[in-house]
């Protein structure tokens, strides 16, 4: 998709998979979502958790006009008719207690089943329950909810540096994270125990958030997939028509649309 005139693109699409867009704070990538949202048109929204950042909220209002309008271009298109279902996550857990609700016309659930139109069978879930520190270590999950906001501050003044330079953008959070090798065990568990989740219940894909690495995975039978976030990646996963998946990263400059796409059936490939 070439860029140009953002406001004459349209694409259209059976179901958008969002999450962690962190509405709220500073990091959020509001105006790329916003650019996202205008050019994408879809049946069915799923927003899989961590959507307002109630933790960060808590400690300081941060509530530019670009997060109301986020919100309120999910309002509109669920007055001309697409379904949204909200799967709040963590960092939103105050939500859960209004599960089998409605506002506004969005639909509020713990988990969700979606039937993709090849007929297989999606699980939806934030993703949190399966991390240990964040269910059983409360201080030490906000601890590292501020490491992580340090380093998409440094983040911000490295890319400024890059830019300067001539450099293509670089990830200092994303590099830390791959780096370290006991977050990469935790990202193998955390996938691990996703997958035997929705083996569990029945399902053939499962799609969930929380660790913001977005990737379409096969693990023998089931297809995990992660929808990346709104901080850094710019992420999110599109259903087609005829049930393909695929994982969409959405460029702030808009001058390109990259994109890529799993076969129903065949081996996924990370984003």
């Amino acid at each position: 998709m070439d860029g140009g005139d953002i406001s004459k693109i349209s694409r259209s699409v059976r179901t958008l998979f969002l999450s962690d867009l962190h509405l709220g704070t500073r990091g959020c990538q509001a105006d790329a979502l916003l650019d996202f949202l205008r050019v994408h048109e879809a049946e069915e929204i799923y927003l899989v958790g961590d959507i307002v950042d109630g933790w960060r909220l808590r400690q300081a209002w941060h509530w530019p006009q670009t997060h109301n309008d986020v919100v309120q271009k999910l309002l509109r298109k669920v007055r001309k008719g697409t379904r949204v279902v909200y799967i709040p996550g963590n960092h939103d857990e105050f939500l859960r207690d209004y599960a089998g609700s409605t506002f506004g016309g969005v639909e509020i659930q713990e988990e969700a089943i979606h039937i993709c139109a090849d007929g297989r069978k999606m699980l939806l879930l934030h993703g949190d329950k399966f991390d240990t520190v964040v269910r059983n270590v409360r201080w030490l999950a906000l601890l590292g909810d501020h490491a992580y906001d340090f380093a998409i501050w440094l983040n911000g003044h490295i890319a400024r540096f890059r830019r300067v330079m001539g450099l293509p953008y670089w990830s200092f959070s994303q590099w830390s994270k791959d780096k370290v090798k006991s977050a990469v065990s935790f990202v193998t568990a955390f996938e691990e125990a996703v997958v035997h989740d929705a083996r569990k219940q029945g399902a053939d894909i499962v799609v969930c958030g929380h660790i913001h690495k977005a990737v379409i995975r096969q693990f023998d039978d089931i297809t995990y997939i992660n929808t990346g976030d709104w901080v850094e990646s710019c992420t999110a996963v599109l259903e087609h028509f005829d049930g393909r998946l695929e994982i969409c990263r959405w460029h702030n400059t808009r001058d390109q649309l990259l994109t890529q796409a799993t076969s129903p059936g065949k081996e996924a490939i990370a984003a």
